[in-house]
């Protein structure tokens, strides 16, 4: 999936809509993110712990990324696409990761990586908009209206910055029914040149008899203005010294929004102490049909970079140690490569959750590549297990409140105690 149809998906989500609306939620600007730091809430920061999701839109290929080396079947099924046994980074005597995660393999070894094999959810469902879907509303079985994370700043009546999204767009994951996550985008807004300031700020104003939604909705648009010009003066910090991380960011597949820039973002708001519990970021264009190795790889190797100098850079705070990192696709790809040197729209994958809070190792079971369900993986790890694992540990929430009823039989233990 393309950077396009990321965005496709994220604005014909009926989810971003209704509860962006129901909630009031601007888009705020990075500047006022941080000035919701104050002395109370730095000196809490420590105890505070943070999740931050990273959605990779597309599909990413699973076999590719934690792969199952020892399996003669994995050989078999993609000549063109499996990775030597001498290349390979080895995890254990099966499973080992891509060539290009030196940085996850060296966060493996200091136990600040867990991988959880074989995640997915019941009748899979191939398509991009109802798989992504699926995992934001964390509800297999029918559309809903709000995210799981948006379910949980229902229940607790939290503020808005609460949980930000750096993407363009909003997405269904943090939209409650009756509140929202803020969204400030990493590259600022694009206005029409015949938009002046004095003009949307004119729109801007309320009028007198309007119903409260169409107040809200005019106030959106001097919103922009104020958002545009945060986010610049956002982007322009995170690209001082003091504010970026140690390695640049990868070109080519995110742009000014970048997985390392989103990143940036995250770091010096959790510095700074803001009382935000929840970040979601993304990396899109995983959906790897034609000539997938160069592709593939390149996205693997900017998560690879983004991810572990995040990784590194938050352990070196107090702040910063309370931050667990959670990367998941909406599906993985199929056992078998399609006859372009591609893959297509598969069933299960790996998730992976890092950080200095991570209890570090492999869970769950990795799928079999002899007993599949019509040429795919059969899942071994309900996601909902991982996510309530997220909810329960990092959250300190009840899962089966925000996971429309579902509860975990036994809890993961992907998270190491506080």
């Amino acid at each position: 999936m393309d950077p396009m149809t990321r965005r496709r998906f994220l604005r014909a989500s009926g989810v971003v809509g209704a509860g962006a609306l129901a909630a009031g939620a601007a888009g705020i600007g990075i500047s006022e993110l941080l000035s919701t730091s104050t002395p109370e809430t730095r000196e809490q920061a420590p105890t505070h712990a943070k999740l931050v999701i990273v959605t990779l839109y597309g599909g990413n290929d699973g076999l590719n990324t934690v792969i199952p080396y020892a399996d003669p079947a994995y050989y078999r099924a993609r000549p063109e696409l499996a990775y030597p046994q001498e290349k390979v980074l080895r995890l254990d005597t099966a499973l080992a990761l891509n060539p290009v995660l030196p940085g996850l393999h060296r966060l493996w070894q200091s136990r600040q990586l867990a991988i959880v094999a074989g995640v997915g959810y019941p009748r899979p469902d191939r398509s991009h908009f109802r798989s992504m879907d699926i995992w934001q509303t964390a509800n297999p079985a029918r559309p809903v209206r709000t995210g799981w994370v948006g379910r949980w700043l229902d229940g607790t009546a939290a503020p808005v910055e609460a949980a930000v999204s750096f993407e363009s767009v909003l997405p269904p994951l943090l939209a409650g029914a009756t509140r929202s996550g803020a969204c400030i985008s990493v590259g600022g807004l694009a206005l029409p040149s015949s938009l002046t300031t004095t003009m949307i700020g004119a729109l801007g104003q309320p009028q007198p008899g309007e119903s409260a939604l169409q107040a809200r909705a005019a106030l959106s648009y001097a919103d922009l203005v104020k958002m545009d010009t945060m986010v610049r003066e956002a982007s322009a910090a995170t690209s001082s010294p003091s504010a970026a991380s140690d390695h640049p960011p990868a070109t080519g597949t995110g742009g000014s929004n970048s997985l390392a820039a989103q990143l940036g973002l995250v770091a010096r708001c959790v510095e700074a102490g803001v009382p935000t519990s929840v970040y979601s970021v993304s990396l899109g264009g995983f959906d790897t049909h034609a000539q997938e190795r160069v592709g593939h790889e390149m996205l693997l190797r900017e998560l690879d970079t983004a991810l572990t100098s995040f990784v590194d850079r938050m352990a070196t705070t107090a702040n910063g140690q309370r931050v667990s990192v959670l990367v998941y696709s909406e599906f993985g790809r199929r056992v078998r490569a399609n006859s372009s040197d591609g893959t297509d729209h598969g069933t299960a994958g790996p998730v992976f959750v890092a950080g200095p809070r991570v209890a570090g190792g492999l869970y769950g079971e990795q799928p079999g590549l002899r007993d599949l369900d019509d040429g795919d993986l059969k899942a071994t790890m309900d996601f909902r297990d991982v996510l309530g694992a997220a909810l329960s540990t990092v959250l300190g929430a009840e899962p089966a409140r925000y996971l429309d009823g579902y509860q975990p039989k036994t809890p993961l233990p992907i998270f190491a105690p506080v």
